[in-house]
């Protein structure tokens, strides 16, 4: 299943907020059928077989370049691997971006109930005729930026939290320094959310669909314009749990 409920509920405005996200997937189910859950499915495992190559060709040749002679848990390890991880993350990002755009188009026109997108062809000939090469980028720069962010904050958190507040002399510390990272990137994509939002939000601005025109979405000229209004209305992170939804701040006033 592609992640076509999560954009949805992205896209959601004000008095369209449902408490859990099963009601979206009943709503979508209802509208489309079944089928209508695997929106967007064929871009997305483009994307992921391409990301797939792109890391693992990346990852070779900077192992290529670069030594590891660092002591196991020292800072200087963690951030050389963390920078090449950064290297291979956005390499892969640029390489796959243009099928992200074209899966959340896909998965928007749901919201409009429009065929402007069909299969990946078509959709790179629209998106080329209408916008250019950039039109395949949009969105780009808070994707990157979010997924660094994350990666940067995940690994240094996890190496301080292994070094420094875990004792040597505790059983199971091995144990717990191999879930660190895992329960610190739960935490840091939380944080990290808002990002994604903007992203996938600037994907669908002011492209011919419904979700991304007035009067269902302003448009906006930048993706720090989205963010500034989203911030505004208390929208940062709507869609961003898996069990419960956030009311917006304007909801409750009203």
């Amino acid at each position: 299943m592609s992640l076509f409920p999560r954009l949805w509920e992205q896209l959601c405005l004000e008095g369209e907020f449902y408490t859990c996200p099963a009601f979206s997937l009943m709503h979508i189910v209802k509208m489309d059928g079944k089928r209508g859950l695997l929106r967007g499915l064929s871009p997305r495992i483009v994307s992921s077989a391409i990301s797939t190559v792109v890391r693992s060709k990346v990852k070779q040749q900077i192992d290529v370049l670069f030594k590891n002679g660092d002591q196991q848990n020292s800072l200087r390890k963690v951030v050389k691997e963390t920078s090449h991880e950064m290297i291979i993350q956005c390499l892969s990002r640029v390489a796959t971006h243009p099928f992200h755009v074209m899966s959340v188009r896909c998965m928007a026109q749901f919201v409009g109930r429009e065929v402007k997108y069909g299969g990946m062809l078509s959709c790179m000939v629209k998106i080329f005729k209408e916008e250019g090469v950039a039109g395949f980028y949009v969105g780009l720069i808070p994707h990157v930026l979010g997924e660094v962010l994350f990666l940067w904050c995940c690994n240094l958190l996890a190496h301080f939290i292994n070094t420094y507040a875990v004792d040597e002399s505790f059983s199971q510390a091995s144990a717990v320094r191999s879930y660190t990272k895992f329960v610190m990137g739960i935490a840091v994509s939380v944080l990290t959310y808002p990002f994604m939002l903007v992203a996938d939000l600037m994907v669908v601005n002011n492209c011919g669909l419904a979700a991304g025109l007035p009067p269902l979405s302003p448009v906006f000229s930048s993706w720090l314009h989205c963010w500034n209004h989203l911030s505004n209305k208390g929208h940062l992170f709507r869609g961003s749990s898996f069990f419960f939804r956030r009311v917006p701040l304007t909801s409750i006033e009203d």
